[in-house]
């Protein structure tokens, strides 16, 4: 295909997608996107199915309902012995008076009640109802009591992954394929994941959660997920064999898998997102994901940022990551749950544990129990107090540290004001080389934040990880 012609049909798959989108609001699948570009190379269905590992029966279906869907949509017939002609003719471009306004698209800036109801950027549509083969398996999630906050957020995953523009207003490569989920344990990652299902599970024919915590190895996450589209006496243990299976289904259907717990398969006592003796393969197939075309979309969930998107994620792919921030003042309904005392004092008590909904509901339960939920008097003592439950928490993070993360954040911990990267050099028996690697872990664990000033960049340790490692006694 010519880069003219390239082009053009692009242009034309961009006008039939939206347009499909506003009145079912469905986007093409990868199927039928293959059909419209075969179909313009000259290909009939016995070529289209040997070429993409389809039975002829199944595309041939398959075309025969997307060229009635076209025709409906162009008001003339659409069928494979024209597409090609009508493609040359412009019936697809954007000068079509048919065209519906962009403006109708879902606005990222909408508050959370707003998002919850965008299911289709076209006005006045009736609410998307769940589609009949619409197939739900949360597994072993958690369940959802309390949702606070987090209304930028998921609009932002949102716009990534039903969407094609940024919020910007830049034009990403395709919907989004891999999205992370980022941040320290307890800032409520799962819980935004969760959150989103409801917003957006409508676009989906499959929807799948999955955690990692007991750190299954890829034969059997795969074997776990071909399970729910087949007979488990049909799977194959051959693991190329099982990534080209569920790949047919990522292109089939469109898919959301969410695996949580990612930090569950990196090695302990190594520097940040090094996977375990035999997870290795997880690497590959992240990257694979990103790679190979399909219009289905992976969320990852982890406490720390997987090298291979930190790699991914120079180049301009589907891949986008979200490192959720402190809850703000979102967390007084957190605050108010516990019927804490003394208002005035909440946003200081927020600050205090970094916005942090776990560390929250730990300090507020303790704060109910010994101070009778009095704010005022359990901020008068020197802060953070750190409760049994959260050091306990806090240690699981730090048990993973290498030794020169460990030297790095004892130092951290005795400094009173942010420190450069020169000035760390002077204070830690490490080379410069295991001293930046240290910290770039660190960085990737969120246990380090980066801050820019005038002409340096300066550290800083998460002030309660640093209460915690004043008090505890490293070898």
């Amino acid at each position: 295909m010519t880069a003219a012609r390239l082009i053009e049909f692009e242009e034309s798959v961009k006008w039939i997608d939206d347009r499909i989108f506003a009145k079912t609001g469905k986007r093409l699948d990868s199927l039928q996107i293959s059909i419209l570009e075969a179909t313009l190379r000259g290909q009939k269905y016995p070529q289209i199915a040997a070429e993409y590992k389809f039975s002829t029966d199944h595309v041939r279906k398959a075309g025969w309902k997307l060229w009635k869907l076209l025709s409906d949509m162009l008001g003339e017939p659409v069928s494979q012995s024209n597409f090609r002609a009508l493609v040359q003719q412009g019936a697809f471009a954007n000068s079509n008076n048919n065209i519906v306004n962009s403006n109708n698209n879902i606005n990222g800036s909408r508050d959370c009640s707003e998002v919850t109801k965008a299911r289709s950027p076209a006005s006045p549509q009736p609410a998307q109802e769940t589609p009949t083969e619409l197939h739900i398996d949360l597994g072993d999630a958690p369940e959802i009591f309390n949702f606070y906050g987090c209304t930028n957020e998921l609009a932002t995953l949102q716009q990534w992954i039903i969407n094609d523009e940024s919020k910007s207003g830049d034009r990403l490569p395709s919907p989004t394929r891999i999205a992370a989920i980022l941040e320290i344990s307890g800032i409520g990652k799962t819980t935004l994941a969760m959150g989103l299902i409801d917003i957006i599970k409508t676009q989906f024919n499959y929807v799948i959660y999955r955690s990692l915590r007991f750190s299954p190895t890829l034969e059997t996450t795969l074997t776990n997920l071909l399970q729910i589209f087949s007979d488990s006496s049909e799977i194959t243990h051959n693991i190329e064999t099982q990534i080209s299976k569920l790949f047919n289904h990522l292109r089939q259907y469109r898919i959301l898998i969410i695996l949580d717990d990612v930090q569950a398969l990196f090695s302990s006592g190594q520097l940040a997102g090094q996977y375990r003796s035999g997870y290795e393969d997880y690497q590959l197939f992240f990257q694979q994901i990103t790679e190979v075309p399909h219009h289905s979309c992976l969320i990852l969930i982890s406490s720390e940022k997987p090298r291979e998107i930190a790699e991914l994620e120079k180049f301009n792919l589907p891949l986008r990551t979200l490192v959720l921030g402190s809850l703000g003042m979102a967390a007084k309904d957190i605050l108010s749950c516990h019927q804490l005392l003394n208002e005035e004092a909440w946003e200081t008590l927020i600050n205090t544990y970094e916005g942090n909904p776990l560390w929250l509901n730990i300090t507020a339960t303790l704060i109910r129990e010994l101070f009778g939920g009095r704010v005022a008097d359990f901020l008068q003592y020197d802060m953070p107090i750190l409760d049994e439950s959260l050091c306990w928490r806090l240690e699981q993070q730090l048990q993973c540290l290498s030794e020169q993360e460990v030297a790095v954040i004892v130092q951290l911990a005795k400094e009173k004001e942010a420190v450069a990267l020169s000035q760390m050099l002077n204070k830690i028996k490490l080379s410069p080389s295991d001293l930046i690697k240290a910290m770039k872990s660190l960085v990737r664990r969120f246990l380090l934040a980066p801050q820019e000033q005038v002409k340096t960049t300066v550290f800083t340790l998460n002030p309660v990880v640093a209460q915690y490692v004043k008090t505890r006694h490293f070898p």
